[in-house]
């Protein structure tokens, strides 16, 4: 299993702001889904302590309405640099059969507006979610949802006998 954690090289503006990916070999009948975790809550109290001015950019389609809570959400379903370790120690041991690589990476800011946050990504035949909370033998204080788009990967080749 591959590790491309990707730290910031400077000091982010806030805690959060860390997005973490799985590469899981085989979902579904897909073969390395690449899952995006987030968090499906966060303390409000935290979210109204934020200056958004300073947080969020200019939006990516200066033609298109943006919501500006949406856009919030973004950093918001992101991790702190302490959660974002506690979820890859988490995944690598109880998952390390089943991943080919574990990625995180800062978001850049200021974010841009406009972008769709993973949990408002509805769900379908093909977009599905993961609430590992919901797994048995759960260990993280917190929960965790991943995020998959099916049709983005190749589905596994049926083996002949």
């Amino acid at each position: 299993m591959k590790l491309n954690i990707i730290t910031s090289q400077n000091k982010l503006p806030v805690k959060k702001g860390y997005m973490i990916s799985l590469i899981i070999k085989n979902l579904k009948g897909h073969k390395d889904v690449e899952v995006h975790l987030f968090r499906p809550d966060w303390d409000e109290k935290e979210a109204k302590s934020y200056d958004w001015s300073k947080l969020l950019g200019d939006p990516i389609d200066r033609n298109a309405p943006v919501d500006p809570m949406s856009s919030r959400k973004v950093l918001l379903e992101s991790f702190t640099l302490e959660e974002r370790d506690m979820i890859i120690d988490c995944m690598k041991e109880r998952y390390v059969s089943r991943l080919s690589a574990i990625n995180s990476r800062p978001l850049d800011f200021p974010i841009p507006m406009g972008l769709i946050p993973l949990s408002e990504i509805p769900e379908d035949d093909d977009i599905g979610c993961i609430r590992f909370e919901e797994i048995p033998n759960y260990t993280l204080p917190f929960p965790v949802h991943g995020l998959y788009i099916l049709s983005q990967h190749e589905p596994v080749e049926e083996e002949m006998d």
